[in-house]
This record gives C-alpha cells, structure tokens and sequence, in this order.
C-alpha cells in the first residue's frame, strides 16, 4: 500500500494515528473518555473481505498487471477534486486520486446505524435514521483493490489505478494541452463507470493560496466528546461559521482567485458530504482528507483526535514541494492543533507562509477553554514567528482588513 503515497501524495496519510498522539491530545482524548467509548463501537471486518485473486494481486500496487476494470452496477467510484501544477520543464500535471468501493456492501450497515442513533438520542427517529445511514454507508462499504476506471480527460482515455490494497489508486498524470491559465477549472468524467466526476483547477507556480482547516474554522462542531462528534457528523445538516462564506468571498476577490486547499483530519470516507458542504458554502478547492484503513467504527474518531498536527504537517510538507513559490494563508482554529502545526510550517518555510489567521473558539463544554485558548499557549506555538504574521480572531470581519494589506506585501 505504501507504494501508493511515495512521491507527493496530496491527500491520504497512512500511519497507526496513536504513535502520531501528542500529549495535548493524549490528555483531551482522556478527559473525554474516548478510550472507552471507542472499545464499543461496531466492527466493519467486511470492508476486507476481498476475492482472493484482488487480495494477493493488490500486493503489486500500481504495478498490478491482474487488475479488473469497475463495474458500473456494482462498483462505485470516487475521483477526489485536485490541484494541477507546472512540473520542472512546465507541463501541466495533476495527481488523480480515486477510491473504489462496492455498492451498498456494508452488512453491519443497519447495525451501526441503530448503535449511533442510540448514543445520540435518537433511537426514535426515522428521518434522523435515515441521514445516519446515508452518511454511515461510505464508511462501511467494501473497498475494492486490484481495479482500474478509464478518465475522458480532455478528449484523452487514460487510466487510473489500480487499487492498491487500502482500495485507493494515485496517479500522476501529465494533462493534454497547454492553453490553461491560473484558476481555470476542468471537469472530467469517467467512462463506463459509476464515478463522481472531479474538478481540476489550474494553479501557476506564483501568487497567493488558502490552506484552510474545516471543523471549527469554516463548519461548526463546537464539541470534542465522542457523542458530539458522532452527531454533527451524521445526525446533523452541516453549518457554516457564521461569516467565514462571506470571508472566503472577500478573500477570492481580493487576492485574484487563489487555490484553496481544505485540509481535514476527516476521513476521505466522508468526501462526498464535506464537497457538498464545500460547495454550498466556500469556493472550489482541494479537500485534503486522511486514509482511513481500519477495522471498526472507533477509527473514524482516532482519525480525528490523535496525531492531527503531524499529518497536517506532512500534508502541506507535500504542497510546499509542487508549490514552493506560492505565497500561503493559513486559516485554522484553537480547538486541535492548528496553531502548532502552522507554526511549525512556518519556522521550516518563512518566506512561503504569509499569514497565519486562528479563530479562537468558545462554547464548547468538554473543551479546556483557558488551555486552548490562553496566551501562552499561542505565543508558544508561534515561537519565532513575527507578530504581523498571525493573528489569533473571535470575528471573522477583524481579517478583512489584514487580508487587504497583504496585497502590498
């Protein structure tokens, strides 16, 4: 499976999130009791039950030479949204990530749907029922390794996959033609499948870029308990921070419609809610979410909880490789580790971080407020930064004006 993120893999993070824990979330996730929550949570064993012939291929990665091409009635494809950049000699390329699944495979479906509608309160509820299932499924479905699908991408059928064993296939991709232009945005289809098409935007070497979290800093959670997140996440219709839309608008404007890259320690099992979300709300972008090859549905909050700030850092460790010359705003909250791991990018690349802005979050019960939020704790992860650089912020209409200077920088 490794084979499948070397070089710079944009969006998946493959590694056993408790040796990435930091103390800070050690201590969050006891306070929480998620230990124990966790140890009850539903088993998906079936997500693995692969054929034996795609179980001993998939081995072979991307080198596979037994792959099957997808079934279109009973394979689902998801062709994850990407970024496209100018490589050494100046051609376009883009990585085209695509997740593979079986339609509708998951047999503890029902089983996990009643034990989430239990923990949160609605056992009763057969609308609320039925949005659980519907966002559960992606989670429990079978994946698939060992397959391909073929991309119209411009007028050009090209392969992508296969799958390797976490039933996720990378591919780096050289783009035909050459007359795009920054924030230009193309749209392409998979043929003979069941896929989600994917939007790739075109971004020049230089010129300013957002990296923006999502829980907390543009989608409301305001919780850290193991119940809160189960709700928000499959209970509830997703909401927007109140005037971060309009930010995010003033922010394309103003800085002549730059790349967004959404950063999440969601799983990427949760694509297709978070880009509706995405779409309703923000500007087009990348959705950079995390592998999520686990066994039960306690993965889905590890992912979450334990070893954000080192992914989220290896993540824009790979942006920074195809984009060295941009020059980077970094949106984030004080609930995790944003401030940290913005810092830390920071004090590695200086000259490519240009701001740093952390909405600073209260009302949230089962967080230490004066522990995320205190001055101390910001001033320690900026260590080294300059002060004009971040900006820790209650409302989101104080960065209107510090977005409009950064155009004379």
């Amino acid at each position: 499976m490794q084979a499948q993120f070397d070089g710079a893999k944009e969006r998946f993070a493959h590694r056993d999130h408790s040796q990435l824990e930091t103390e800070s979330e050690r201590e969050a996730r006891q306070a929480a009791n998620f230990p124990e929550f966790e140890s009850d949570m539903p088993s998906l064993a079936s997500r693995f039950d692969f054929s034996l012939k795609d179980n001993l291929s998939s081995y072979l990665g991307s080198r596979n030479p037994f792959y099957t091409v997808v079934d279109p009635k009973n394979h689902q494809v998801w062709i994850f949204d990407n970024m496209a950049y100018k490589n050494r000699i100046g051609r376009w390329n883009a990585e085209f990530v695509a997740a593979y699944f079986i339609k509708n495979s998951g047999t503890e479906l029902s089983q996990a749907v009643s034990w989430v509608a239990d923990k949160v309160g609605l056992a009763d509820d057969e609308a609320a029922k039925q949005t659980i299932a519907v966002r559960l499924q992606p989670l429990l479905d079978q994946i698939l390794p060992a397959h391909a699908v073929q991309l119209d991408l411009q007028g050009v059928s090209t392969r992508l996959g296969p799958s390797g064993r976490d039933g996720i296939s990378a591919d780096e991709i050289a783009i035909p033609g050459h007359s795009y232009i920054d924030g230009h945005v193309i749209t392409s289809h998979a043929e003979k499948a069941t896929a989600t098409p994917v939007n790739t935007t075109f971004a020049e070497p230089k010129g300013w870029a957002i990296i923006s979290d999502v829980d907390d800093t543009i989608k409301k959670t305001l919780t850290s308990s193991p119940v809160g997140i189960l709700k928000t996440t499959f209970a509830e219709e997703p909401e927007p921070i109140r005037g971060m839309p309009e930010l995010y608008s003033h922010i394309k404007g103003k800085l002549n419609n730059p790349p967004f890259w959404y950063l999440s320690a969601s799983p990427y099992n949760l694509y297709p809610f978070l880009r509706d979300f995405r779409n309703t709300h923000y500007p087009p972008g990348t959705l950079i979410l995390r592998d999520a090859s686990w066994m039960n549905l306690a993965g889905f909050l590890a992912n979450l909880t334990q070893g954000t700030e080192g992914y989220k850092v290896e993540r824009m460790d790979k942006i920074h490789e195809r984009f060295p010359k941009r020059k980077f705003i970094c949106i984030g909250d004080s609930t995790q580790s944003d401030p940290e791991a913005y810092g830390t990018v920071y004090r590695k690349y200086p000259k490519w971080v240009g701001a740093i802005f952390i909405r600073k979050v209260m009302g949230v019960a089962e967080m230490d407020e004066e522990k995320k939020n205190h001055p101390e704790r910001f001033a320690k992860a900026f260590k080294d930064v300059p002060n004009s650089v971040w900006h820790v912020f209650d409302d989101p209409n104080e960065l209107y004006s510090k977005i409009d200077t950064l155009l004379n920088t």
